[in-house]
């Protein structure tokens, strides 16, 4: 995992970001980079993230999309601030079937409100698979996680 472009402060704030990241983990999404506006993150396609035609499912690949654009932004967050997904727009091009798939996310605008991003989803041989775009809305407290026990 690349992290050079970022401050000590903002590496902490992705090591959280990562270990807060449990439908990821779930899904077995994996950091591979981080600077300031852009993030690469990275997915092992397995049969259990396959839909009943056999191509790895249209969610699986949302979800990376939606991570890599999360991680993208998180290092211009001002401390105490966070963001939420607004929407999100993906144009699927081809069909994933095996291998590692990469997104690649780049913040396009950041707003006072709304961060304008977009992704680009590759195949393990580099193919262009998705593309995406997708808005982030600043939230100046970050919400508090109530875990019912």
């Amino acid at each position: 995992m690349n992290l050079s472009q970022l401050s000590d402060a903002q590496q902490k704030r992705i090591a959280i970001a990562v270990e807060n990241l449990a439908f990821g983990k779930l899904l077995g999404i994996e950091l591979e980079s981080v600077e300031p506006g852009v993030a690469s993150l990275s997915l092992e396609i397995r049969d259990d993230l396959r839909q009943n035609n056999g191509v790895t499912h249209g969610g699986a690949i949302a979800s990376l999309i939606d991570s890599a654009t999360a991680f993208a932004l998180i290092p211009l967050l001002d401390d105490g601030e966070s963001a939420t997904t607004v929407d999100l727009s993906i144009s699927y091009l081809r069909p994933l079937l095996k291998g590692r798939v990469k997104a690649s996310a780049r913040v396009l605008r950041l707003g006072s409100r709304i961060i304008a991003l977009s992704a680009e989803v590759f195949d393990d041989s580099g193919n262009l698979a998705a593309t995406a775009l997708t808005s982030y809305l600043r939230l100046k407290k970050r919400p508090e996680i109530l875990i019912d026990s």
